[in-house]
């Protein structure tokens, strides 16, 4: 081999390679002497004790040595060969056992003379005769998206098919019939089904159509009354009486009830946090009950996917909106996170976001990026990186939105007209004083004598017992919410004062509290037991401060109620204020040395109130200060009203922001101000409101707080490396999928800034711009995607049979031209989903009879061609409704909190699903654990089903409501009669009916045997558990 005459391409590799040596300019006569040891020793070394554990039967740590592409990219630990320099290369270390892993890994050193000649290839430029495997070509770079991989049927746009003219071909006489259809879905299925020269089969009969119909669509069997409407308008016109039973179907909330259902499994739903603890979501069903109303509402699709990943961002002001955000925060999130798990944990709560939304709406399998590049779908781990930089800053939040403002407009309105005068004199006042400010300013706006405390912006607060803070215009903080038995603050704040000698807690009254407080105690008291204070230098280690004494304006007594008590270590003992409630207090807290760091300080302020139940302070307010003796009679001061003080005795002109800021503290000085101002806000504490909590996935909220040692969110996202947060390799900045995208630039169409001040980032926003753009994004794969999820529920099958995997390692579209069609026809019809069902039941393929056809079968086993009907069972959810509706006692009611009581009428979906306590009897109907998203379910047939239908107590009490809709009848037969009526929306054959009157005669014969005094009764409860566990009753045929 002549290597000068490929230098300049050797060059280039060795440069390229990361952390590559000089090339020195002999090379050429290098690498060819390399290459002789290589022959004649490296290769027969590396098959022996490198390749089975580095390309060969595995790949450990990412590094393939079969090739010298692998070697010089190195693996996941970096590059593990430098060419042309040994002693720069890590494997020699290795290999010498100088560094772990020693190799070959858990064998003996090898010799030294081996040693001696991997060197001496490696500093000759570790070229390769051949790779070590034969026929194994170089790993394929899948850090790069090619426009191969841009070739895959799932990434292109949508085919622009026209709708075929093919006539259905006739397979045998038993299923002759004229091809009628108009149904574009009979024609491309018909294109098809000629291939294997197949028809369609027989229509079902009226009957099984409507039971069908109704069973798909509100997953509840039709009344007998609904069956033979059906039946009447099916014999004047077939398509007529379905197209105006899809309409009614769809028109019904039953429909939002069946359907939400198998979107809250793709969404991974439950009301807890799942893990060891599993604490509940307070607020969490709100999400369950947005895709209910969204369903119903034929919210267009494109919409229903913006809202739940920035419902916030795009319609901040609906409350809707915002409840559909939950979609984000369903995924599971432990509740115990020490110190060092604090970063991984929020890696992973945003990967289970990224991971849902990726599968849900693209039905991609974007998480396997995190660790490595895709395996099998050109996702490169920095694509999944600059997706996953979108949820930066979402956390979960627990909010009050008012749900049902309409039913609250009167007493608003009235609340209104109260407080508009109000505000009117309040804002002429203040327009009278800016005079007065002007000439106060003129005169040299004399700053407070003595004391000026910094009050404290906080940057995170918590509350032990689970209380809210609301942050006021003074810089204090309203306690809402749960106002637990003993409860511990803690407040965070970041100050760039230096030299800090003290700390002022205000405790301030509020007419929100109980005679005012300023405690949150029935009598307006609070008992602060302990106060503590810790600081650190940003990004240092924090120490506590010690507090060397400690004065308040007013205190209980001079002993177990004083405010030196909250200095000392005994928790019943504290601080407190009765009787003097309904006033703000005041104490200082002096520092044993000064908290001075360069660059300001972080400080964390820890209140303990465990003297009484419910006695925390009600509205804290901390401040700072640097005076050489702290006093207890100076005045507070927000930060920017000192700024603007030092800016007037600089002799300087204020800006707009601190004559804002200083005008607002001057104001509160006025007598008249302050007079109307505790009018308004006390009418403000008044005001009418049906507030909810509720859970969002958003941004800006306080988030929710979990036992945790570290932040809630960080402020930045980095590509890690196998994805691990100790391997950090720059930042990520927000983008999306290369394959989705026609060019790089292509980024700034989706991207969206709110405006400035906004308390989101816009990054949720600009993913959902980007996965419902149709023309230059990711839309057509979306609207694939949920076409394909619409068609599996009808057909127990979906054209692609992996709903969540579009990708390589799923299957391909049983007819792509259909798929195509529809996603298009979806998107022309402005993303409405009750089009695309109605479009769907009124074709000849979704009416086809269940008969047998063991030719198909043989030829099509999967049914792809869609040629045969194949019965579906019932998932959990819609048997046991169906058990509840059959005996007359479903109870309607829609939305609002659920159940975990079994016992309960109300519809399945409306369970409350806690991770670690599944409903028993749906989890033996099938139903997936929440921890990921799940495309579908399996059907299962094994004995608990039976056991449960059988045994169940509920079932039993269902059972014996069925028996008493039987006896409105007289008589056995007719009762048997009505029973298939009821529950299978069919007469009995005269087999069954032959049976089914022998059962019950047995039946009560055995009862009164007993001397049960109900044995009829009984008799027909039996007979009904017996309908419930026949198959005609379990499966939509």
């Amino acid at each position: 081999m002549k290597f000068r005459q490929t230098s300049s391409f050797v060059s280039a590799m060795l440069a390229a390679a990361a952390g590559a040596a000089p090339v020195p300019p002999d090379h050429a006569e290098r690498m060819t002497k390399g290459l002789a040891i290589f022959q004649k020793e490296i290769a027969s070394l590396m098959k022996d004790h490198c390749v089975k554990c580095h390309g060969g039967e595995k790949t450990k740590a990412d590094l393939d040595l079969v090739t010298r592409e692998g070697l010089l990219k190195g693996g996941a630990d970096g590059v593990a060969v430098v060419p042309f320099s040994a002693a720069e290369s890590r494997v020699m270390k290795m290999l010498r056992h100088e560094e772990e892993p020693h190799m070959p890994e858990k064998k003996p050193r090898l010799p030294d003379a081996a040693i001696a000649k991997f060197a001496a290839w490696i500093d000759l430029g570790a070229p390769y005769a051949e790779p070590l495997i034969e026929g194994r070509k170089p790993a394929r770079d899948r850090s790069v998206v090619t426009a191969e991989d841009r070739q895959w049927w799932a990434f292109q746009p949508l085919a622009k098919v026209a709708v075929p003219s093919a006539q259905f071909s006739v397979l045998s006489a038993q299923s002759k019939r004229p091809s009628l259809s108009t149904n574009p879905i009979d024609a491309f299925l018909a294109v098809k089904a000629a291939e294997k020269k197949f028809a369609l089969a027989a229509p079902a009969d009226a009957a099984t159509l409507v039971r069908r119909a109704f069973l798909t669509m509100h997953g509840v069997p039709p009344t007998p009354e609904q069956i033979v409407a059906f039946e009447k308008d099916f014999r004047a016109n077939p398509q007529s009486a379905m197209s105006k039973l899809a309409d009614e179907l769809l028109a019904s909330p039953r429909y939002g009830e069946r359907w939400a259902r198998h979107w809250l499994d793709v969404a991974r739903f439950a009301e807890s946090s799942g893990f060891e603890h599993d604490y509940d979501r307070q607020g969490a069903f709100h999400f369950r009950d947005f895709v209910i109303k969204a369903l119903n509402g034929d919210m267009p699709y494109d919409q229903f996917v913006r809202w739940q990943l920035a419902g916030d961002e795009f319609a901040p002001g609906d409350p809707l909106a915002l409840t559909a955000t939950g979609f984000l925060g369903a995924g599971v999130f432990p509740t115990q996170i020490t110190a060092n798990e604090v970063e991984r944990t929020r890696y992973d709560a945003m990967d289970d976001m990224l991971s849902t939304t990726s599968s849900a709406f693209l039905g991609l399998t974007v998480g396997c990026a995190r660790c490595h590049d895709h395996k099998f779908d050109p996702i490169p781990t920095r694509d999944y990186y600059r997706m996953l930089s979108t949820f930066t800053t979402t956390t979960r939040s627990v909010i009050d939105l008012d749900l049902d403002s309409e039913k609250n407009a009167p007493k608003l309105r009235e609340w209104t007209a109260q407080r508009e005068p109000l505000a009117a004199d309040l804002a002429k006042h203040e327009k009278e004083l800016h005079g007065k400010f002007d000439a106060w300013i003129a005169a040299g706006a004399e700053m407070p004598k003595g004391t000026s405390w910094s009050v404290l912006t906080m940057s995170d607060t918590k509350s032990k017992a689970g209380a809210t803070f609301t942050r006021l215009d003074d810089g204090s903080y309203l306690a809402e919410g749960k106002n637990g038995g003993e409860d511990t603050y803690t407040f965070s704040a970041k100050t760039t004062m230096r030299s800090i000698t003290g700390l002022r807690l205000d405790a301030l009254a509020h007419p929100s509290m109980k005679k005012g407080g300023p405690g949150r105690a029935d009598n307006g008291n609070f008992a602060l037991s302990k106060i503590r204070v810790f600081a650190k230098a940003t990004g240092g280690d924090e120490t506590e401060v010690k507090l060397a004494k400690a004065v308040a304006d007013f205190e209980q007594d001079k002993a177990s109620l004083s405010i030196a008590s909250s200095l000392d270590e005994n928790a019943k003992t504290g601080w407190a204020v009765d009787p003097q409630v309904g006033k703000d207090h005041s104490a200082v807290f002096t520092f044993a040395q000064p908290v001075d760091f360069e660059g300001g300080a972080v400080l964390r302020v820890v209140l303990d109130f465990e003297v009484n139940a419910r006695h925390g302070i009600g509205r804290p307010r901390l401040s700072v200060i640097a005076d050489a003796e702290p006093r207890i009679d100076g005045e507070t001061l927000p930060a920017p009203v000192i700024a603007a003080f030092g800016a007037l005795q600089k002799k300087k002109v204020l800006d707009d922001k601190q004559r804002v800021a200083l005008f607002d503290w001057w104001k509160r000085r006025d007598a008249d101000w302050r007079k109307l101002d505790t009018k308004l806000a006390a009418l403000a504490a008044k005001k009418p409101a049906n507030m909810t909590k509720v859970l969002v996935c958003a941004e800006g909220y306080k988030p929710l707080v979990m036992h945790s040692q570290g932040a809630n969110f960080f402020e930045e996202t980095h590509v890690l490396k196998r994805g691990n947060t100790e391997m950090k390799d720059g930042l990520a900045t927000q983008g999306f999928l290369q394959v989705l995208m026609p060019s790089a630039d292509a980024l700034q169409q989706w991207m969206w800034k709110p405006e400035q001040g906004a308390q989101f980032s816009g990054r949720r926003r600009s993913l959902a711009n980007w996965i419902t753009d149709v023309e230059r994004g990711a839309g057509t794969l979306a609207a694939r995607v949920i076409v394909n999820r619409v068609w599996q529920h009808h057909f127990g099958r979906g054209l692609v049979a992996t709903p969540n995997d579009f990708g390589r390692t799923g299957t391909l579209p049983s007819n792509p031209e259909l798929l195509d069609w529809l996603a298009g026809e979806l998107i022309r019809g402005g993303w409405k989903l009750k089009p695309l069902h109605r479009l769907i039941m009124t074709s000849t393929a979704w009416q086809q009879g269940s008969a047998r056809d063991a030719a198909k079968e043989a030829s099509d086993p999967a049914n792809d061609t869609f040629t045969r009907r194949v019965p579906q069972r019932l998932e959990g959810e819609a048997l046991r409704d169906s058990m509840l509706a059959v005996g007359g006692v479903l109870d309607a009611t829609m939305f609002g909190p659920g159940t975990k009581d079994e016992r309960s009428k109300r519809r399945s979906i409306y369970f409350t699903i806690k991770r670690s306590q599944l409903i028993g009897s749906m989890v033996a109907f099938d139903l997936p654990e929440p921890l990921v998203s799940q495309g579908s379910r399996p059907t299962t047939t094994v004995a608990p089903q039976a056991l449960m239908l059988m045994n169940g107590p509920q079932v039993r009490e269902w059972a014996e409501a069925f028996a008493t809709r039987m006896e409105a009848e007289t008589g056995d037969e007719a009762r048997i009669a009505r029973a298939y009526l009821i529950g299978l929306g069919r007469a009995p054959r005269a087999q069954e009916a032959e049976s089914a009157r022998a059962f019950v005669a047995t039946q009560t014969a055995s009862y009164t045997a007993e001397g049960k005094p109900n044995a009829a009764h009984l008799a027909l409860a039996d007979f009904a558990q017996v309908v419930f566990g026949l198959n005609d009753f379990a499966y939509a045929q």
